[in-house]
Order: C-alpha cells, then structure tokens, then sequence
C-alpha cells in the first residue's frame, strides 16, 4: 500500500501556507476584474453555444408540386356584385381559364364590406342565351313601363312581377326587347292584369331610372328579374327578396318561363308566398343578389410562369357600363404557397426574424376609387414578384413558403374596368439550411480555457504590477541597483 506521503508527492498544486503570503490592494483589484472577465467572457460563450446560425444559398428552383403554385385570398368588393363578379386566370403559356367556381365563394356584402346572407351561387353566367331570329316585324308593346314613382305599388299589386332592366344603348337590350314584348303581350292576352292580377311583365330603362336600377342592384344589361308579393320585404327602400332569371330570352322561352311561374299560383290566392316559393328549380332562375357589393374567397392553382389573376364583370350575354364599373377592393388575405400555420412561421422567426415578413404583403391594404371623381373606367393593377424560400431545420423539416414584393397602380382604360394581380415567379429559390449548433465538448473546452487563461493573465498582471510597486518604492528610498 502506498503511503499518504507517497501520494501527496503527485500533488501538483501544491499549496503555500497562509501565513507566508500577503495580500495586497492591487491584487484585490485585480481579482475583481478577472472574476467580472471571466463571467463576461462566459455570458458570450453560453450565448454563442445557444445561438442557432444558419447558411443561405441561391438555387434552381426544383419544385415538387407537379410546378403548379398556390394563389389564396380573401378580397372585398363593395361596388362589384357576386352575379357577375368572375375570377379568371391567364399566362404566357396560353392558359386562360374564366369564371373559376369549383375551389371560389362569393358572399353578398353591403356597403360596410358585412355578408348579406349566405354564399351565393351564381352559375354559369358565361353560358351563351339563345334569341329571336331578327325580324322587322312590329309587336307594339306589351310590357309596362316602370320607374321610381310605380314600382312599387304595381309590384305590390301582383302576385309576380316580371322586369327587364334594360339601357337603350346595350346590343344584348335591344336583341331581347322584340321578344319581351311579344311576350308580355302574349301573356297580358293569357293573364289580363286587370281581370286575373297574377302576373305583369314590367321593364325599366336604367339610364332614366339610375337609383331604381341601383336599389336592385343592376350591374349588367339586360337583366331579367323576378319579384314576388309579399316575400321578405326589408326596410332597406323595400326591397324585395327576387330571382334573377339567366335562360335563353327568345319568345317561347320568356313565356314558357312565365308560365311555369303562374302555374302553381291559383287564382283565389293572388300570390301567396306559400304557394310560390317551391317553383324555382332549373338552374335558369337563380337568387338575385341581395347586396351591390361581394366578397371574394378561396384559391386558384397556376403553373409556375408569369401569369395574371384578374377579377372583373364578366357574361357573354350581358352589357356592363364601363364608367359606371368601379372595381375598388379590400385585401384581406393574398398569398402563395402552402399555408403556414402559426406554429410553424413562429419557429422560422426563430432561425430569422425577418423571414415572413412579406409573405403576406397585400394584407389589410385597400384600393377605392370612386368614378364620379373623374375616375371613371380605373383598372387597379398589382404587379407582384415573388420567390421560393426554402428553410431546412436541424431535425430535418423542410418548411416552404412565398414572399413577394407589391406594386401596384391606377390605369385608365376604356375597356370595362378589372382587378388584375400580375404575379412573376422567379426561377431561384432561396434556401436556408440551419447549421448544427457547437458540441458541450467544445463548450466545456471554451469555458476552461476562458477561466484558465484569465486566471493566468490576471497573476502575471499582478505579478508586474506589484513588482514595479517595490521598484519604486526602492527608488524612493535611495537604494541603488
């Protein structure tokens, strides 16, 4: 066995006894500095052991979504009705795609950007409608001629109330007018309004009638629209709740469109609206909207080159006045991608606080113009570049995710105005590849090193500073060297 002796002989920090040493003030300083160095230089270390640092490179972008891209979003329009409000989808590759529906709704909002109701549906409105064979054949007119002072009172007065909102300048106005009026007269002969009271086949001429036209929210010409007695009748100008008829407007259609309105209405009943709210079922009679404005949501799918989105009035049948259009909006949501949850996005904020930032740029932000202000026929347009960022975590998740830059502009235009968002993708992506953090071996090593080397500095410190104080000392007193 080894004795003490012989094992303390291996000591190497042998130890000097207290009483042959003598602390001195300038040591006692020293001591406080390096033990405020040593506690500063080990703050840095641990903060740099915890930091997460990452690298970032400039790729091709390789897709794995089959090169289709995401677009949602959320807008309002206040002045756009969801009758002929169409989402349309275009790019340099030729693609043009109208009035999507499958992955689009639309809510009628009023003027305060609030739904209405529920989702409207409003069909294929780009459906071509079937007329007349022209004739210069004169049927004098059968239909009643409405305005501001009438309307209501004669609306109240039959059971069905049947108007053509027309303008005088409109193609598609003055193709329907000689076969509505052939049918009004072919069914006030079938259903006197003075004998039966029924039906009544009305029109209105909307350049006369601005604020009727304006209160059934007309937009485009001609619309055909159906009111019933006693359906709903709001305090909002009275209006009725209404149909708005979208079939083929030759002459036998028109009265056999009548005629299945008066048929399931007896006489004795005048209208009942139990008796007359189950006839509408062919996809040729839908809900008017029961707002002037709509909102706009969903998502579209595009291929990955220059493309445009545009929102805009759109039918094949129908005429829209370019002054009067006014396509202001509302972004409440507009972005590209996947969405990313806020999970997700708030540990990517931990990697780079800056990341997310314009994913979602168009956010909140609103356009309005008003075409009485000498803005009439105003496309609002929305130029948008964007890139692919790609963030690889230590565990091994890739997270992607579209940022994009916004400008955007007023156009005049004499074509009826639009909504268009330009988007650009661009051929690099960026990816951002989080670094694995520094070993505790490493750490540990940095530590021992920090105390060691500050605990060394410090004595030699020490070790001068109280040497010089002797010299001087020995100077002062006329000692010679």
């Amino acid at each position: 066995m080894f004795s003490t002796s012989k094992i303390k002989s291996v000591d190497f920090y042998r130890k000097i006894p207290r009483d042959l040493t003598e602390a001195s003030l300038s040591g006692a300083g020293l001591s406080i500095l390096a033990a405020f160095s040593m506690i500063f230089l080990f703050g840095m270390e641990l903060n740099d052991y915890m930091r997460v640092s990452t690298s970032t490179s400039i790729v091709v972008d390789k897709s794995s979504d089959a090169d289709f891209l995401k677009i949602s979003f959320n807008m309002s329009f206040p002045a756009l009705s969801c009758e002929f409000a169409s989402v349309d989808v275009s790019d340099v590759l030729g693609t043009n795609r109208l009035n999507i529906t499958k992955t689009i709704r639309k809510y009628s909002i009023d003027s305060r950007l609030n739904p209405t109701g529920l989702e409207f549906h409003s069909g294929p409105v780009t459906k071509a409608v079937k007329h007349d064979e022209e004739t210069d054949e004169e049927h004098g007119e059968g239909s009643v001629l409405l305005n501001g002072l009438n309307f209501d009172r004669i609306s109240h007065n039959h059971a069905v109330l049947v108007v053509n909102f027309y303008a005088p300048w409109c193609a598609w106005s003055n193709r329907l007018k000689p076969s509505w009026e052939k049918a009004a007269k072919i069914i006030r002969e079938r259903y006197d309004p003075e004998i039966d009271g029924r039906i009544l086949m009305g029109k209105v001429d909307c350049t006369e009638e601005a604020d009727l036209c304006k209160r059934n929210h007309i937009q485009g010409y001609p619309s055909i629209r159906i009111f019933r007695k006693r359906t709903d009748v709001r305090e909002d100008h009275g209006h009725h709740e209404h149909e708005s008829y979208y079939g083929d407007r030759d002459t036998d259609s028109l009265v056999k469109m009548v005629e299945d309105i008066v048929a399931p209405i007896s006489l004795q009943s005048q209208g009942a609206s139990n008796n007359i709210a189950t006839e509408i079922k062919d996809d040729a009679k839908r809900p008017a909207p029961s707002a002037g404005g709509c909102r706009i949501e969903g998502f579209v799918r595009v291929k990955k080159v220059p493309g445009n989105l545009i929102i805009s009035a759109h039918s094949v049948s129908h005429s829209f006045e370019a002054s009067q259009m006014n396509m202001s909006h509302v972004i409440s949501h507009f972005s590209f991608g996947k969405k990313i949850t806020p999970r997700v996005m708030s540990d990517l904020k931990r990697l780079l606080p800056h990341l997310g930032g314009s994913h979602d740029r168009l956010n909140g932000l609103s356009y309005i113009t008003n075409p009485s202000d000498s803005n009439a026929n105003v496309t609002i347009e929305h130029y948008l570049q964007l890139v692919k960022i790609e963030v690889m975590t230590k565990s091994y998740r890739l997270v992607e995710e579209y940022e994009y830059t916004a400008h955007s502009s007023l156009i005049h235009s004499p074509q009826v105005p639009v909504a268009k968002f330009h988007f650009e993708p661009s051929p690099m992506q960026v990816l951002i590849t989080e670094n694995t953090t520094k070993s505790f071996s490493h750490f540990i090593t940095n530590v021992c090193a920090i105390i060691g080397g500050v605990f060394t500095v410090a004595g030699i410190l020490d070790s001068v500073l109280h040497n010089t104080i002797r010299m001087v000392k020995k100077i002062e007193l006329g000692k010679n060297f």
